[in-house]
């Protein structure tokens, strides 16, 4: 029997919301220019209490992630302020950014991850 050993990257950048919102327009996301604008890569969000909300991948990332926090039909649109740390994972290869996405979402049990749950 062969077993496939997946290991997730070490994030490249992690920021984390400020107490001041209404320093940054992301938020409270004031490190949000940390996120590269044109890589590629997963990105996962947080609560508090680190336990993982969502996880997605992009071929832009900084333009990915904030479409999550104005866009209507995010699925974390109603959760928004729920999500006190993002990190993200430069992942250039497309093949890799759907395998380390699916493999986050179901590992470490995503809590509003709709697509791709494979342990409910």
């Amino acid at each position: 029997m062969f077993m496939i050993q997946i290991t997730v990257p070490t994030p490249d950048v992690t920021i984390h919301k400020q107490e001041a919102p209404e320093l940054s327009h992301i938020y409270g996301f004031t490190d949000f220019i940390l996120i590269p604008r044109d890589k590629a890569g997963i990105f996962m969000f947080y609560n508090d209490k680190d336990e993982l909300l969502f996880v997605g991948k992009a071929r832009k990332l900084r333009p990915r992630i904030k479409k999550h926090f104005e866009d209507t039909a995010s699925v974390i649109k109603d959760k928004r302020n729920e999500v006190a740390k993002i990190e993200v994972c430069l992942v250039e290869d497309a093949v890799h950014r759907e395998i380390y996405e699916t493999y986050i979402i179901n590992e470490y049990k995503a809590k509003y991850n709709v697509d791709k749950v494979l342990f409910k």
